[in-house]
């Protein structure tokens, strides 16, 4: 099977007439940073919807082409990048998948110009028109993961340790919150600048020791994660805290080598928090396409595909008009709020666990 999908170059956007009156989406993706390693799935799972909706005819007959921006760099170059291509009428839409200090920075110079999809979990608040989040907000995404650990491991104590930008910011105010209505309480909580979890380790895990919490929730994302849970793991901490990650998907699993503590946990929603029957489906054709030995399919490269699917299902309904994006996606979506289910790690992969109450 032939992928028929196009990846352009921004330059080549910016300069060269479009292909058979393409449709280009500005598709904002880490290829570098600190969530690089996540870049390769996310672009695969983007490139599987492109060529899915090509075969199905396109947007209005016209081909889907994806303008990869490298969504790893800082925000304001990041930002920077998309406004050219904004004010040089090279984007129809666009959709990303890259830290929230990224997606905020990006906001501001797309909002009220163009439909702009973000698919990760977020830091929640309002958007600007023509702005949608897909992924859940953190109380959504901690909701379950906090009280069922805190009952299930008997927790009286957490600790809270992420990157020190907007998403961690708002993970930590909402498990503080819900680690209360639990019956425990917050005894540490640190923020680090991306890039710095190394230096930072030995005093991190000092702090740990002596605050003797039960459990962690890590919010750090990327490398920072796996640096940090290989840190854990020489120390022999990995053993003794129940972790938590709204960050853990396949590709930093993989990275760390896997895990067999029984106690390492993921509220993100992963390729395997997928029903059985699409995600196999799901996985079949990503093989097809992309041959045996493609990345892994993770939380991001999902969250991609459905945004990207959901962006031609609006554009079928002439819907993609800013100040009506919200309103007419959530006709599609039905209103229904995402619940994310808590995974547990087990080796390389993930099991998702049902509900206290419901076992």
């Amino acid at each position: 099977m032939t992928l028929d999908a196009r990846l352009v170059d921004p330059l080549d956007a910016l300069h060269l007439p479009r292909e058979g009156g393409a449709f280009r989406v500005g598709l904002v993706v880490p290829q570098s940073g600190p969530l690089g390693l996540t870049g390769p799935s996310a672009l695969d799972g983007a490139l599987l919807a492109a060529h899915e909706i090509n075969t199905r005819g396109g947007i209005h007959g016209r081909p889907l082409d994806l303008v990869l921006v490298d969504g790893g760099g800082a925000p304001r170059p990041v930002a920077a990048e998309v406004r050219r291509l904004l004010d040089a009428g090279a984007l129809d839409a666009l959709a990303g998948c890259h830290t929230s200090d990224v997606h905020r920075a990006v906001e501001t110079v797309a909002a009220g110009r163009i439909a702009y999809i973000y698919t990760p979990p977020h830091e929640g608040g309002t958007r600007r028109p023509g702005v949608l989040c897909t992924g859940t907000d953190p109380s959504g995404q901690l909701g379950i993961a906090v009280t069922e650990l805190t009952q299930r491991h008997k927790i009286r104590g957490w600790a809270l340790i992420g990157n020190d930008y907007i998403w961690p910011r708002s993970v930590h105010r909402a498990a503080a919150a819900l680690a209360t209505r639990a019956g425990a309480r917050i005894v540490l909580e640190r923020r680090i600048p991306f890039g710095a979890v190394q230096p930072a380790v030995e005093p991190l895990l000092d702090e740990l020791r002596t605050a003797r919490a039960g459990a962690l929730l890590l919010s750090l994302i990327g490398r920072d994660l796996v640096h940090f849970n290989r840190a854990l793991r020489r120390s022999g901490l990995d053993r003794r805290l129940v972790r938590l990650s709204g960050a853990l998907e396949e590709n930093g699993l993989l990275a760390l080598g896997g895990d067999d503590t029984g106690t390492l946990y993921a509220a993100m929603p992963s390729f395997a928090t997928l029903a059985e029957e699409p995600r196999q489906l799901l996985g079949e054709r990503h093989r097809a396409l992309c041959g045996p030995w493609a990345p892994v399919l993770d939380a991001y490269a999902v969250g991609l595909y459905d945004g990207l699917q959901l962006l031609a299902a609006l554009a079928d309904r002439h819907a993609l008009e800013p100040h009506g994006l919200a309103r007419a996606a959530g006709q599609l979506l039905h209103g229904a709020p995402r619940i994310v289910h808590l995974a547990r790690a087990e080796g390389l992969g993930f099991t998702v666990l049902p509900p206290l109450h419901a076992r």
